[in-house]
């Protein structure tokens, strides 16, 4: 999940897809139901990662689908082969909600993949109602293929591409203006707020690293299912030396750990027994997310006031969008990730682009600034 290069291959025909799955029914859905896109082409659909890697070296697709429990030759062996067959290509891995597989989707991230989705049932039945996974794959496949297709001219119009044509009425300001602070003006937050969507794993691995001795707690949303989240909780800690874990009801917020909100729920927060606890909100999705960023930074602002600060990373969509409007509007900082290193601009676009930002920073500099920010 390694941030996009300008250099990347661009193309202006349809995003051509290979999809490698050793299931009959799941590939035959996937390929209809990318089909149904006319901005789709679907150029491959291989039954094991064997094939996967012979097909992406004769397609050179600008995405691969990619099944984890396959015959010959399983997902994360056929991983590295495929990106080594087909320079440029971003995979998605699509698999199904086990504990072993979200550990495993973790690992195909750190190696490399860009993206990962639930797989849907096996079930004729379900799979053909599964309406809401259709559209979730069309998303990804078109947010992440447009960055082989020619890139936007301005920010505005990468945002405008990238959150969705119901937020273009929000995209107006071109190039983004960042806010005006007074000067000498002293910042000392009292909580970090994350959120992150697509690329957002391999982008928290190297920002929190920098984080292990700020002595605030960090609370973030990344979009992913029920299961995946607990595992990611765990490899952040394992990455970045980090005390993490995923948030639980009436837990108490500590300095100088990481709350992953859990898959499923919306993470909030409250004042009790003389501390922050959280609250899991089992309230409906926003943005189409659950959990989404929004929540948990709307009831951070209610709860710290304008003492914290909020980062948000690559990611599609705008979710994030109205909680950092909260945030501003409260007297915290936001600072977004930029364009160029970002998987998908969808998410840091729309703030910044809102006129939201103290900063819009290059991943490997976030770090830094934000340390800086804390007087480290």
């Amino acid at each position: 999940m390694s941030p996009l290069s300008s250099s990347t291959a661009y193309t202006n025909g349809p995003i051509n897809v290979l999809l490698v799955d050793d299931s009959d029914v799941v590939r035959g859905f996937m390929g209809r139901a990318l089909e149904s896109d006319p901005g789709i082409k679907l150029v491959g659909s291989v039954a094991n990662g064997e094939q996967g890697v012979t097909s992406a070296a004769r397609h050179n697709p600008d995405i691969v689908i990619l099944d984890i429990e396959m015959p010959v030759m399983d997902g994360i062996t056929a991983l590295p082969k495929i990106l080594a067959a087909s320079p440029g290509v971003r995979v998605i891995i699509c698999s199904t909600l086990t504990l072993r597989n979200a550990e495993i989707t973790l690992k195909a991230l750190q190696l490399g993949a860009t993206d990962c989705i639930a797989k849907p049932s096996n079930s004729g039945d379900d799979i053909r109602s599964a309406g809401d996974f259709q559209q979730d794959l069309i998303a990804r496949v078109k947010a992440l293929g447009h960055r082989r297709g020619t890139p936007p001219r301005t920010a505005a119009a990468a945002a405008s591409m990238y959150a969705g044509r119901h937020n273009a009425a929000l995209i107006q300001k071109t190039p983004y203006e960042l806010r005006k602070h007074l000067p000498g003006e002293i910042f000392r937050p009292n909580l970090l707020a994350i959120g992150s969507s697509t690329g957002g794993p391999q982008a928290l691995f190297k920002v929190i690293g920098s984080f292990k001795d700020l002595n605030v707690p960090i609370v973030l949303t990344q979009h992913m299912p029920a299961t995946f989240t607990k595992i990611l909780a765990q490899h952040i800690a394992q990455q970045t030396g980090v005390e993490a874990m995923e948030g639980e009801n009436g837990m108490k917020v500590e300095n100088g750990k990481v709350y992953v909100a859990p898959g499923g729920r919306h993470m909030t927060f409250a004042r009790r027994n003389g501390g922050v606890e959280i609250v899991l909100d089992d309230g409906p999705p926003e943005n189409l997310c659950k959990p989404s960023v929004d929540p948990m930074l709307r009831s951070a602002a209610h709860v710290w006031g304008s003492k914290f600060l909020t980062l948000i990373l690559t990611g599609m969509g705008h979710d994030g969008l109205s909680g950092s409007k909260a945030v501003a509007a409260g007297g915290g900082r936001v600072i977004a990730q930029d364009q160029e290193t970002s998987v998908v601009w969808g998410m840091p676009g729309a703030v910044a682009i809102n006129g939201l930002c103290s900063a819009v920073l290059p991943l490997p500099d976030i770090g830094s600034f934000v340390r800086q920010i804390f007087g480290k």
